[in-house]
């Protein structure tokens, strides 16, 4: 699970001494429907502005524009937008040839997605009468001269043969396709207004914005890279924001078992929103007791929240995927990860507040069932309430014990995983052997000894707040033999001595890290070195 390749190795190549840097811990990814941008293809903007210029901004039927927005106005950095749509066309482009027609199709689809084309025969041999440039821009609106995005493409030709298909050159734009069929002969100049030189054919207005998301668009498909799995594409994120469907109708069920079980899988957190029909803090706790969905990968704010819409001018009530992330994001910026404890509150930005009113009592039964609770930022400086309670995960409150039922201690454990496996891939290129396996447990040591100088773990021994095993007992001859490297590692985060157990295997075909089980009687180094042998080497599939 959660496997990588191995990029980056250039610092053991030139022998500068490696360390284990400190990833990010609050990269939010959204998946959802947007006004424009490319389908599946996941792109990093900092700022709404950004998000406005790649996917269009605010747009009534997009309730992932709203989260992105409320997630930049509650503190968020930096997110990972992967649009996803449901029967959404392209615009057409069509060029004149002769007789026929050279048509074109768009590569992202929508309403909004204005391109033109152009045709001239500039350094084309008089007697070449196939081959032509062609020039595809990206307009900013309809008719616009505002460029956004340009694509050349010289000496083309129509001839499969030619050795410059136009067909085969635009399997590579990002702007537009070739429809089949390819006319019989190339397309005409393009002349502009009076017979100047330089002309352009606009895109019809046959583009199509789709209809309302279903789990099915969501989910996608790995095969394909699609919906979720196009997040496979990027090296890593923390959240995951799933907004609902549409303005009336929640994510279901298969979508969210899928989410989480991928968040699982690349060790992030899916924040889930309640579901609209849980209108009062009662109606929440009596919903949740037979609610089908349980995970330690995934987090649940109470209640929604209402915010402006900018678009109808008014308040509305959203879902509140969005503001969490940023909220969780900028307690990222005044706090370490392991400091989010019972005094840490979560605080909406002037402007939100939750759309209904939680009291102590009931802030407390819904942390039970593993449900936390936001607060507006007036009550929380007028000092209302006393409930401070730390944050679950949706594990918390079900039949079965887990080990991550806490927030803080989850993201801990997902952030050190990450940060370890990353930050120990240069050992492929060095020689498999105990004096590698040294600088391996040396490394990682001394990242886990400065967390817990600075209060990541709990218990006053060493031995009692985290291990590190990297030698024969988890680096047999079999292993060795398969080029592989094995560490393992393990720290408190909740009580002394009983530690998240992690694996680390790099591989020269991917690296990964994934949990395994020490028997929780382990509270001390050597009784964790001995249960290496008895629970894990002998149960578990290492390849």
């Amino acid at each position: 699970m959660g496997e990588r390749g191995a990029p980056g190795l250039e610092l053991a190549r030139s022998r500068i001494e490696p360390i284990i840097a400190r990833l990010p811990s609050a990269v939010t990814a959204f998946i959802g429907r947007t006004l424009k941008g490319p389908v599946h293809r996941p792109l990093a903007v900092t700022s709404f502005a950004e998000f406005q210029h790649l996917f269009g901004g605010l747009w009534q039927p997009s309730t992932l524009s709203y989260a992105v927005e409320q997630f930049f106005d509650h503190g968020g950095g930096r997110a990972i937008v992967v649009r996803v749509a449901n029967g959404a066309r392209p615009p057409t482009i069509t060029l004149p040839a002769g007789a026929g027609a050279l048509r074109l199709a768009g590569v992202n689809p929508g309403s909004r997605e204005y391109l033109r084309a152009s045709v001239d025969y500039d350094g084309i041999p008089e007697g070449d009468t196939d081959r032509f440039n062609l020039v595809i821009q990206r307009v900013r609106s309809a008719g616009s001269e505002l460029i956004e995005d340009q694509e050349i493409f010289r000496r083309a030709g129509l001839r499969r043969d030619s050795g410059r298909c136009l067909a085969d050159l635009l399997l590579q734009s990002r702007l537009a396709r070739a429809l089949e069929p390819l006319p019989a002969q190339r397309p005409d100049r393009s002349a502009g207004p009076g017979g100047s030189a330089i002309g352009y054919a606009f895109s019809h207005a046959d583009g199509d914005d789709g209809g309302p998301l279903t789990d099915y668009d969501i989910i996608g498909s790995a095969a394909a890279g699609s919906g979720l799995f196009a997040l496979s594409a990027v090296e890593g994120f923390n959240f995951l924001c799933i907004p609902p469907l549409s303005r009336d109708r929640d994510v279901g069920l298969s979508a969210l078992l899928v989410a989480a079980r991928y968040c699982r899988d690349r060790h992030a957190m899916l924040i889930v929103d309640p579901p609209a029909s849980w209108t009062t803090p009662r109606t929440a706790l009596e919903s949740m007791r037979t609610w089908p969905f349980r995970s330690d990968s995934a987090v649940m704010y109470y209640p929604r929240v209402v915010a402006l819409d900018r678009l109808r001018g008014r308040l509305e009530t959203f879902a509140s995927c969005g503001a969490v992330a940023g909220m969780l994001a900028r307690s990222e910026d005044v706090r370490p990860l392991w400091s989010a404890g019972e005094s840490e509150e979560a605080i909406l930005r002037p402007g939100t507040q939750p759309a209904v009113p939680v009291g102590d009592a009931d802030r407390l039964r819904l942390a039970q069932m593993g449900i936390n609770t936001l607060r507006e930022p007036r009550a929380a400086a007028a000092g209302g309430g006393t409930a401070r309670v730390a944050a679950r995960t949706l594990a918390a409150g079900g039949s079965g014990f887990s080990d991550w039922k806490y927030l803080a201690a989850r993201r801990l454990s997902l952030w050190i995983a990450t940060s370890v496996e990353r930050g120990t891939r240069w050992v492929l290129l060095e020689q498999n052997g105990p004096a590698l396996w040294v600088r391996a447990r040396s490394l990682v040591d001394t990242f886990l000894e400065v967390l817990a100088d600075q209060g990541a773990f709990v218990g006053s021994e060493p031995g009692d707040r985290y291990f590190v095993i990297c030698d024969e007992r988890v680096n047999r001859p079999d292993t060795v033999a398969d080029g592989r490297v094995n560490l393992l590692l393990g720290f408190a985060t909740t009580r002394p001595g009983e530690f998240d157990t992690w694996l680390v295997t790099h591989h020269p075909a991917a690296s990964r890290v994934r949990p395994v089980s020490v028997n929780r009687l382990a509270t001390s180094r050597q009784r964790v070195e001995w249960e290496i042998e008895t629970t894990i080497l002998k149960k578990m599939d290492w390849r």
